[in-house]
């Protein structure tokens, strides 16, 4: 494995053979490789985990986000290669060679996460074919980053579809589709900018009939449709990237209550006229505390994103909600006047902390509010 800045690590392959690249960037979740490996928003990215050992438990098909891995490449310390769970179907490195996905072990991944967190994320390239580290140091240096590059078009649906499948329980497997206040259920048109599968599950578990449409669908057709709510979902890249977006979204505000997460709300932030930037390293993994600057309280959250909402840049058009205690990055966004409000972070996160749940319910209210 060679980064751009001319490091190179010597591990053992894990997972298929052959070369990929990337922006190289660490995860410090304790579990959750198989749900990491499927998230959309790591198109374009090289996953390193922190935590030493990974695939103890192998895969199975409930914790999948989507439907393939979208990582470019998996790197961690010790694998396990004999999973152990009642759930499992097959090991990690065998998912890996069947998804054609290149991987690196036994490595030294603290080493690695402490380049990354010092000099930033960067390009990196994993090579079973290539031994000239000269070569795969020039490779990795030519790859041309994230900024500017619109990675929702490669991740997002095709054609509308409909979602109707509830949370999962070890009780009873796939809940079904629940009802919202009153007895009451609610449309909702889901913008697919790279969805997790599990925000669609939440959806549905407080009520919502979800219908998930392409990230290029207009305004117009998102109103045809006759939602009561607006979701924008989470993605990979750049947001400032995706112009489109930005100007369906932004045609959207005011006529429908809009609920964004990660890119979404990033998204939701430009078409009300702010600005994002790209972070140094990113917020990846399952312990960011964030402080509800209304409330008080502080949540432990689940987070994905390498890029952030510029917080000057919303001086006089959002108020700021929620707060990132680690770096004071925004977390949170709303608008008093309009039926608005977004989350940086992942409330459906699984594995991870489930202190933001009562987003879903929240939006709901909001629909509830406007229809009344």
């Amino acid at each position: 494995m060679a980064l751009a800045d001319g490091t190179v690590f010597e591990g053992t392959s894990f997972g298929a053979d052959g070369e990929t690249s990337g922006e190289v960037v660490f995860n410090t979740s304790m579990t959750g490789y198989q749900e990491v490996l499927t998230d959309p928003s790591y198109k374009g990215q090289m996953v390193a985990m922190t935590y030493s050992q990974q695939g103890n438990y192998g895969i199975n098909r409930e914790d999948i986000e989507s439907r393939r891995p979208w990582a470019e490449g998996f790197i961690v310390k010790e694998p396990c290669l004999y999973p152990s769970s009642w759930r499992s179907t097959e090991s990690l490195l065998g998912y890996l060679k069947r998804n054609r996905i290149v991987g690196i072990s036994g490595i030294d991944t603290r080493a690695l996460t402490r380049i990354i967190r010092d000099k930033g994320a960067m390009g990196a390239v994993i090579s079973t074919v290539d031994p000239d580290f000269r070569s795969l140091v020039d490779k990795a240096a030519g790859f041309p980053g994230l900024a500017g590059r619109d990675l929702v078009k490669e991740v997002t649906c095709r054609k509308p579809y409909e979602w109707g499948e509830g949370l999962w329980s070890l009780e009873g497997g796939y809940t079904k589709a629940a009802v919202g206040p009153k007895g009451k259920r609610f449309k909702v048109v889901a913008y697919d900018f790279g969805v997790k599968r599990n925000i669609l599950r939440n959806l549905t578990a407080v009520g919502c009939d979800v219908t998930v449409v392409p990230a290029e669908t207009s305004a117009e057709e998102a109103l045809s449709m006759g939602p009561d709510g607006i979701f924008l979902s989470n993605g990979p890249g750049d947001p400032d990237a995706v112009e489109y977006a930005k100007k369906n979204i932004a045609a959207l505000i005011g006529k429908k209550p809009i609920f964004g997460i990660c890119l979404g709300h990033q998204i939701l932030a430009l078409a009300l006229g702010g600005k994002t930037y790209k972070l140094k390293f990113g917020h990846r993994g399952a312990n960011q505390p964030v402080k509800d600057l209304k409330t008080g309280k502080v949540e432990i959250t689940s987070q994905n994103h390498g890029f952030a909402v510029d917080l000057d840049s919303l001086k006089g058009i959002a108020d700021l909600t929620h707060l990132n205690l680690n770096d004071n990055t925004v977390e949170g966004i709303a608008r008093r006047e309009l039926p608005l409000f977004s989350v940086q972070y992942h409330p459906e996160a699984s594995p991870g902390p489930h202190d933001s749940m009562y987003l879903f319910r929240r939006f709901v209210e909001m629909m509830e509010g406007w229809k009344g």
